[in-house]
């Protein structure tokens, strides 16, 4: 065998056994770039994307089994027999301020309007200047998930109004609002709510859990959507006239000028 023919044979041994070092580096734990990055990169994408399901989900529902927060105010406004029919009036009949409130309890802007203003419309209802009828909207029925929390607290509000204790029911449902498209809080919850304030008679109970003023407050809903002063909640009327909550003195400037 000649000398060039030997160096042609060694090299194609030599090709041969770099080629076997490399399979079995990729087929033993020897790693291949290649292969190993999109690999990590799906690996990621998949935590990235389970840990924000987790996220999503534990924040939908982050009502689930918390109490509502008793809200409570050293002003007595509420008194059993206020309730007329799906809404609760709230003042003195002689007030020189008029308004109807429609709002509900799953509206953010409803929300913004009474974590704004809440404290100021109670304190001109104390004082005789203001009179409020309130109107629960259930108008959010299926943004909340599951669906139906806007009925059940609007029909809850009035059976608190039923047992005197409108006000702080009120004030507690939006002080620990729900977000809207997420979990609102079930009837047990809200039953919880109207014991921490202080209600006792079975009936309450009866009432959230039989949907009592359903019908009412679907009817209510119907008919204000047929005004084509109502924009939506939350709206103020001031004797029928719409008022934009949005500037600042709104309420000020009502009580000055009547």
């Amino acid at each position: 065998m000649g000398g060039a023919e030997r160096s042609a044979r060694k090299r194609r041994q030599q090709q041969a056994a770099a080629a076997r070092a490399v399979s079995q580096a990729r087929g033993t734990g020897g790693p291949d770039k290649r292969v190993i990055a999109p690999v990590v990169a799906v690996v990621l994408l998949a935590g990235v994307i389970i840990g924000g399901v987790l996220w999503t989900n534990s924040s939908k529902n982050s009502t689930q089994g918390q109490s509502i927060a008793p809200q409570t105010t050293s002003t007595a406004l509420d008194s059993p027999g206020e309730r007329q029919g799906a809404t609760v009036v709230s003042g003195k009949p002689d007030a020189k301020v008029k308004l109807d409130i429609y709002a509900d309890f799953l509206c953010p802007y409803c929300g913004s309007l009474q974590q704004a203003y809440g404290s100021q419309i109670e304190q001109q209802i104390a004082a005789g200047t203001v009179q409020v009828t309130y109107h629960m909207i259930p108008l959010l029925v299926a943004s909340s998930d599951p669906p139906g929390y806007s009925l059940d607290s609007a029909n809850a509000a009035l059976c608190a109004a039923d047992q005197g204790k409108f006000t702080p029911f009120h004030d507690s449902l939006f002080a620990s609002q729900p977000k809207e498209g997420a979990r609102g809080y079930d009837k047990a919850q809200l039953i919880k709510l109207g014991q921490d304030l202080g209600i006792t008679s079975p009936q309450f109970a009866d009432c959230v859990n039989a949907g009592t003023y359903n019908q009412d407050l679907t009817a209510a809903l119907q008919q204000i959507s047929q005004n084509p002063s109502f924009r939506g909640t939350p709206t103020v009327f001031h004797n029928g006239a719409s008022v934009d909550w949005t500037k600042s003195n709104w309420l000020t400037d009502l009580v000055n000028q009547a």
